[in-house]
């Protein structure tokens, strides 16, 4: 007989496929009442297969008895309560490395795109406004300043991307990176100071939670960018939106939000803010990628095998 797991949200369509041919899986995200949906099941179920988006909190752990492992298709593990997995002694996995490129692409790409408001020229475009007379001038990215929160997998290749474009770089962590020869800032707030564009790709979590307040904001002034590319957690929404609506913050270019798929009316109001909804690993080959490697984890698991990529 196959493995009993519990799979949320609906994944991409070849992960599903392959979950199906492996496993026997309880659809989670099918249920209005998760709790009372696993409750047939709770004995029989020993793995879940997760993704950004779909909590994985201590009440669905308990609801579990028999649940030895969560293998998440994402390197964040933000959603799912590390510290329950923990004491209850269950396994957990994520996806890093197949997912840099795509993420690092689309932060370079959001990070042009705030440069030369190619959003706007596009509606500019479209709206026949050509003809009537040129569009205003944008900004050059060679020779600005990239400062990156978290030098991790993601960070480092979003940097050798913004180098290509002849931007400098410079970085802020929790520590030193050996390898880095990079400029390194303890002091966030100065490097958001010294900064044209401040890009984030640190993990989300109650660590970063609004790690970019409204003092870093302030810092990174009115001639600054900000790109997100993290967690929508890491920033402080209210204080970026105030600082962009009041023209404190030049502008701002999100792949994720405070409360998502909830976008607040008052960005999408903005002329200063790209918006993308959260895509940034949004591609086949991919996301494929990610859903290979959570399933092999839970086949390693099932077979006494080392996992490939425990987080704990």
């Amino acid at each position: 007989m196959k493995i009993e797991i519990v799979v949320a949200p609906r994944l991409y369509q070849p992960v599903m496929q392959r979950l199906e041919s492996e496993f026997t899986i309880h659809p989670l995200w099918e249920a209005k009442e998760p709790l009372a949906f696993l409750a047939s099941a709770a004995d029989r179920v020993r793995g879940f297969a997760s993704f950004t988006g779909y909590p994985v909190p201590a009440k669905l752990m308990e609801a579990l008895p028999k649940l030895e492992i969560v293998a998440t298709m994402s390197v964040g593990t933000d959603h799912i309560d590390l510290a329950t997995a923990k004491v209850r002694g269950i396994a957990v996995t994520n996806a890093p490395d197949v997912l840099t490129d795509c993420v690092a692409d689309l932060g370079m790409g959001l990070t042009i795109n705030l440069a030369r408001n190619l959003v706007a020229a596009d509606r500019f475009v479209r709206a026949g406004d050509w003809a009537k007379g040129l569009f205003p001038l944008a900004n050059k990215l060679g020779g600005a300043t990239m400062g990156i929160v978290g030098l991790g997998r993601i960070g480092k290749a979003v940097a050798k991307r913004a180098e290509a474009f002849g931007m400098r770089i410079v970085y802020y962590g929790r520590r030193r990176v050996p390898e880095a020869d990079y400029p390194f800032y303890d002091d966030l707030a100065a490097m958001a100071r010294d900064s044209d564009y401040l890009m984030l790709t640190c993990p989300g979590g109650e660590a970063t939670r609004n790690l970019i307040d409204a003092k870093v904001i302030a810092a990174l002034g009115p001639e600054g960018r900000l790109v997100n590319i993290a967690r929508g957690s890491v920033v402080d929404q209210p204080a970026l939106i105030a600082a962009l609506q009041s023209r404190q913050l030049a502008g701002a270019a999100l792949d994720v939000y405070a409360d998502e798929p909830r976008v607040p009316e008052a960005l999408m109001k903005l002329d200063n803010v790209v918006l993308a909804p959260h895509i940034a690993s949004a591609t086949h080959a991919t996301r494929r990628a990610m859903g290979d490697l959570m399933i092999d984890n839970l086949l390693a698991h099932f077979a006494g095998k080392p996992l490939l990529t425990p987080v704990i």
